[in-house]
């Protein structure tokens, strides 16, 4: 790049600051406008909100008028559910920048909400821009890295992740998510109003499914509570014995009556093994695992910054991690 990519950030919480925070730290990445709904941030400066230097951009609440700015591309980092802000990336479209977004559901939305990615794709190519989800999970460690590993395979019958994690380390709205410190009622209960459990594992599965050329008979997801055997703790929750230390989430996808992709996540306060695992069953089987984990926090937003240069190589209209160019981190 001759000149810094200007880039609009969209949501200040946690990921949004620490997306502040890296654009800080690329030379060839400009940010030129913040958006956040909340009137406590407002004004503030972007950068000294969200724990860097001073970078002279003002938080504020006004879409038109941030949206109107000079940039390329807007980080979206305001929510999991597509459905509530689809109208916040039709905006972004509409006035002419490419999306990167955080919210899960956008990673591979074209099987299990066909209407609002058809919408969104027609969209996003009338005004010549690329729309992307992506993040640590989905759109790294259960999708895009098995496809990438894949291209060492002359065959592939089936594919398993496990993803593994020491819930202590992460921010405290994924540790809520999981249902950490509830009581096994409490977990059921939230379980079945759909606050508890990991947003994407559908998402992955069909993008794998479509890259692969399978058809899917079936999609589904299984969660259960993991239970404390003494007390645990981060640094927001207490966790006794007997409450919920996080949970158990697999999901399978099968194609003619046969498992081929299966997903597990484990995710508790104090899990005493984690990793991330990749097996693809074929010629020749490859299994790859990062000891001790990917930090779920860091890679979600090293994604986003590191996947900008290749949406903007990319056709205009919805894109997935299967139809962009590589990835990478790049310095400088």
């Amino acid at each position: 790049m001759t000149s810094p990519l200007r880039v609009i950030q969209m949501g200040l919480g946690p990921i949004g600051q620490r997306l502040v925070q890296y654009l800080s730290q690329r030379p060839h990445l400009k940010l030129v406008g913040a958006l956040d709904i909340d009137p406590a941030k407002e004004g503030q400066d972007a950068g000294l909100l969200s724990g860097t230097r001073a970078l002279g951009v003002a938080v504020s609440a006004d879409p038109t008028q941030v949206l109107g700015l000079e940039a390329q591309v807007v980080l979206l980092t305001t929510g999991s559910s597509l459905t509530r802000i689809e109208a916040q990336i039709a905006s972004c479209v509409r006035a002419g920048k490419s999306v990167v977004s955080t919210c899960e559901e956008l990673a591979c939305p074209f099987d299990d909400q066909p209407h609002i990615a058809a919408r969104l794709d027609e969209l996003a190519r009338n005004h010549g821009v690329a729309v992307l989800g992506t993040g640590v999970n989905p759109g790294f460690l259960m999708d895009a890295l098995p496809l990438f590993l894949s291209s060492a395979c002359q065959e592939v019958r089936a594919v398993e992740v496990q993803r593994h994690q020491d819930a202590s380390i992460r921010r405290l709205p994924f540790q809520r998510k999981i249902g950490a410190g509830l009581s096994p009622e409490e977990f059921a209960t939230q379980h079945r109003a759909g606050q508890i459990r990991h947003v994407g594992f559908a998402q992955s599965i069909n993008l794998i499914a479509r890259a692969f050329g399978w058809t899917l008979d079936q999609v589904e997801e299984a969660v259960e509570p993991v239970i404390a055997h003494r007390p645990t703790a981060s640094s927001f929750i207490q966790v006794e014995a007997g409450q919920c230390a996080g949970l158990r989430q697999i999901g399978t996808g099968r194609a003619q009556g046969r498992v081929r992709i299966t997903l597990e996540l484990e995710a508790y306060l104090g899990h005493p093994r984690p990793h991330d695992t990749v097996v693809l069953r074929g010629q020749p089987e490859i299994r790859s695992t990062v000891s001790g984990g990917v930090d779920g926090d860091i890679a979600t937003c090293a994604m986003v910054i590191n996947a900008l240069p290749a949406l903007l190589q990319a056709r205009p209209g919805l894109r997935t991690m299967a139809d962009i160019p590589l990835c990478h981190w790049q310095g400088g």
